[in-house]
């Protein structure tokens, strides 16, 4: 049986979750239901994508995943389904899903749902699909999918020029720089991290390197560079929060 996960901007405080989740139990009372998170900013699509984009690989192919946010506050057109990399993803089609792979969607289905019926029409979706009724009966084949590029860093010989594109719930400043590059770029060299009016000299292999209080850098399981201060809240300490520019010099043999 396909598991279901459920990521939202709805919040703890009010109903919204327990509707969703009564909605797919009423439709499929075997249902397995698993929360990724529902405390993501509201309305903020790099939030939500940056989230399931970090997770949605560490379940089985074929887990069904709903993705519950304000889709008029977004102007999407309509809800869709897209399979991308062996799984299934049902929301709005307002960007979210084409932040959280590389890769294309293998197929895409739009859904014949008002945008301010999908709160309650969703939920019943994700629960065929758990039944394993095909999308092909639940929609329309199309090619409208509403897509954003994510912001890269720029890998030159000389520098990695990225961005803080995230702050997690300890106020760690997770950037774009990914691993491969520094790997590749800091064989056998030198190099200086800059960030804000401040700099550092080297790459942590883990937190408690550092004492409390002091700045880390460390690449996270995603392959990240993260930064933060051990023990206490990096983003407001270093003064620094979404799209930060955060850069890797490397030193230029001189030879």
């Amino acid at each position: 049986m396909p598991l279901i996960t459920f990521i939202s901007d709805f919040g703890q405080s009010d109903h919204y979750v327990a509707f969703t989740k009564a909605r797919i139990l009423r439709e499929h009372p075997e249902a397995q239901i698993i929360d990724i998170s529902h405390d993501v900013k509201p309305f903020n699509l790099a939030h939500i994508a940056f989230v399931l984009k970090s997770v949605f690989r560490e379940f089985p192919a074929g887990t069904i995943h709903l993705i519950g946010n304000d889709a008029d506050s977004q102007k999407a057109q309509s809800y869709i389904i897209a399979q991308i990399e062996e799984h299934i993803f049902i929301g709005a089609n307002n960007g979210v899903m084409s932040l959280i792979s590389d890769k294309p969607p293998e197929a895409i289905y739009q859904l014949e749902i008002g945008i301010a019926e999908g709160f309650k029409e969703l939920p019943s979706i994700a629960a065929k699909l758990a039944k394993h009724i095909s999308p092909e009966t639940l929609g329309s084949p199309t090619d409208q999918f509403n897509e954003y590029m994510p912001r890269k860093a720029r890998a030159t010989k000389k520098e990695i020029a990225g961005h803080v594109i995230h702050t997690d719930h300890y106020g760690n400043l997770i950037t774009n720089i990914e691993k491969t590059d520094f790997d590749i770029l800091s064989a056998n060299r030198a190099y200086t991290i800059v960030f804000g009016r401040d700099i550092a000299h080297q790459v942590n292999r883990s937190i408690p390197e550092v004492d409390p209080g002091e700045v880390f850098f460390i690449f996270n399981s995603n392959g990240q560079l993260m930064l933060g201060i051990n023990q206490g809240h990096g983003g407001q300490l270093l003064g620094l929060s979404y799209d930060s520019p955060i850069s890797i010099k490397f030193e230029v043999d001189a030879h």
